[in-house]
């Protein structure tokens, strides 16, 4: 048993100014390389829980592709279900101001289209024992398509994060089959079609509530980065949970690092507040380090009672 994550995989340049970020000027700093994509943050983030998920996904044929699957592997995530294909991986260029917040950014999006096939394949077997599924909702609608119905087969409850809100709002209905959907204040504005930005967290909690009633979303969770998150479900559950008081070294993966937090705390046995707890605890311990991933916790400094299964992390990669 496993949560099952599907995603893909990207490499992340990060740039990083010496001093104070001038937008329009040559900024001195530093530049690093990491591996990326919101699905195989998700993966590693549960993984690095001590909980053994499933990552379904494609890596390209280079050398970058086979160091993306060796470092999952070595964090216990089970590749089984990743391809191998030409341009596999995508590539994100950020930069990054004096404070850690993200100045801007440029996203070359991966060929996807071989998830189709594969779970056309072994769909039955990847979900027929998962825990849960996490999935990126801004992915080929056909893939989308096969995740929900699988899902549905095997009564699994799903995770819903994405990458580019622009696409994911033009699949409102799918968002009606996902138990919980996990987005910032910016990306709600963008599917709700509205400004969250000037509403205050307990406000945004009110309206969220407005908002998931409206469109029959089951349940969401919107952070609102230094101002905490926002959550509400259909059976009329809300609220406001504060932030992590921490220096911010760098904000990416923050994002990726909660929702994975939200989706296992979701999948074994905590409410809609705890789980919202635990993603917070998660995003919190991302923004101090350079890595887009969090660090190593134990399932019980989280609150999770859970049985690590090791048999889950083979691969025939």
């Amino acid at each position: 048993m496993a949560i099952v994550v599907i995603g893909a995989v990207f490499v992340d340049i990060k740039g990083f100014p010496d001093d104070i970020y001038v937008p329009t000027g040559r900024n001195a700093g530093r530049v690093e390389t990491v591996h990326g994509g919101v699905g195989r943050n998700v993966a590693e983030d549960i993984a690095n829980m001590e909980l053994r998920p499933r990552f379904v996904s494609i890596v390209d044929d280079t050398g970058s592709g086979a160091e993306v699957l060796r470092k999952l592997q070595k964090h216990k995530v089970n590749t089984d279900y990743v391809l191998v294909q030409p341009d596999g991986m995508g590539i994100w260029l950020a930069v990054f101001d004096n404070t850690g917040d993200l100045a801007g950014s440029i996203s070359k999006r991966p060929n996807m289209d071989a998830l189709v096939g594969l779970l056309d394949e072994k769909g039955d077997e990847i979900f027929r024992d998962a825990d849960s599924i996490v999935i990126e909702v801004d992915m080929d609608k056909e893939i989308v398509k096969r995740v929900l119905r699988g899902a549905e087969k095997y009564g699994k409850k799903v995770y819903g994060v994405v990458s580019n809100m622009a696409i994911a709002s033009q699949r409102r209905d799918f968002l009606q089959s996902i138990d919980c959907f996990v987005c910032n204040v910016l990306e709600a504005g963008i599917l709700f079609v509205d400004d969250f930005t000037k509403l205050e967290p307990e406000e945004l909690a009110e309206e969220l509530l407005r908002r998931i009633v409206k469109a029959n979303i089951p349940s969401m969770v919107v952070t609102m980065g230094s101002r905490g998150a926002v959550y509400a479900s259909l059976d009329g559950d809300k609220g406001y949970y504060p932030p992590e008081s921490v220096a911010v070294r760098d904000t990416s993966g923050a994002g990726d690092a909660f929702c994975a937090g939200v989706a296992a705390g979701l999948t074994y046995g905590k409410s809609l507040r705890e789980a919202v707890r635990i993603g917070t605890h998660l995003a919190a311990s991302v923004i101090t380090i350079s890595e887009s991933t969090c660090p190593r916790f134990l399932p019980g400094e989280l609150g999770l009672d859970v049985q690590v299964d090791d048999s889950a992390t083979h691969s025939i990669g």
